[in-house]
């Protein structure tokens, strides 16, 4: 498979969520995915413009091909982003969504946060970065949810 083009679908899909949904939809909407297929929810919080560890957690795990061909066979993405700079900026609903998951899945603040969800929206397991290489990471993920 053309990971390049995989990748690429899953961003589509992640905008079209965040285009036609609030965050609430979309983990609502995930936890019907992640039920038919059954996967399970990789929920991610992060602030995407100011977050050291979470640019490089995205940059060198999450978009590689390593983690999403493991992702596209395991797991539901779902982005949970609190960007801080003005151009960035989401919404109000999609700002008060993100809190609302925030309260409810990240009480502490810290970023990233890696929350794990079963279809039913339990927590399975909870991580962050890890200073790993792709596999490793893949490894540690397939740790947590056994």
């Amino acid at each position: 498979m053309n990971y390049k083009i995989f990748t690429l679908g899953i961003f589509i899909i992640l905008a079209s969520f965040s285009n036609g949904f609030s965050q609430v939809n979309q983990l609502e909407k995930a936890a019907q995915i992640a039920k038919e297929q059954n996967k399970l929810i990789f929920m991610n919080f992060s602030g995407s413009d100011w977050c050291r560890s979470c640019m490089v957690l995205k940059r060198s795990i999450i978009n590689t091909e390593e983690f999403a061909s493991f992702a596209n066979n395991n797991l539901v993405m779902i982005d949970i982003d609190f960007p801080r700079k003005k151009k960035n900026r989401l919404n109000e609903e999609q700002t008060q969504c993100n809190e609302k998951l925030a309260e409810k899945y990240n009480k502490e603040g810290q970023f990233p946060t890696i929350i794990i969800l079963d279809s039913d929206m339990n927590i399975v397991a909870k991580t962050g970065y890890k200073n790993l290489s792709p596999s490793q990471y893949v490894d540690h993920i397939k740790s947590l949810i056994q």
